[in-house]
C-alpha cells in the first residue's frame, strides 16, 4: 500500500526495499522518506497522536503538481485543490500538501 500511494500515485522513486522499510526519494537523492511497510497491511488510518500529521512537498512546477493530481485522479484517490496547494490524505490519515517551490 505504501508503495502504491507514495511511488505510483505521488511519483517516488524506490531507493531501497528491505522487506520491512521502504526508501523512497526524488532526484537521485540516497532517500528523503523511509516508510515501515513490516505489520502494515491492511492497517488503516493511525491513532491522531501517532506518526507524522502533515508533509509538504514541493515541486519545480504547476506541470508537476498537475503530474501529481492526474496520477491520484487515475487511481481513484481523491485530492483537492485550491490552485496554489494539492491537498491529499495518505491511506493512513496523513495530510499531504503538494505545491511550488517558493525562491
Amino acid at each position: 500500500m505504501a508503495r502504491d500511494f507514495y511511488v505510483d500515485a505521488l511519483g517516488f522513486e524506490v531507493r531501497s526495499d528491505v522487506g520491512s522499510a521502504l526508501f523512497i526519494a526524488a532526484g537521485g537523492y540516497h532517500h528523503h522518506i523511509a516508510v515501515n511497510t513490516w505489520g502494515t497491511a491492511g492497517a488503516g488510518p493511525r491513532a491522531a497522536a501517532l506518526g507524522l500529521g502533515q508533509v509538504n512537498i514541493d515541486l519545480p512546477s504547476d506541470d508537476d503538481v498537475a503530474a501529481v493530481r492526474q496520477r491520484l485522479s487515475d487511481r481513484g484517490i481523491s485530492a483537492r485543490h485550491d490552485g496554489a496547494v494539492l491537498r491529499v490524505d495518505d491511506p493512513w490519515g496523513t495530510l499531504i500538501q503538494v505545491g511550488v517551490e517558493q525562491s
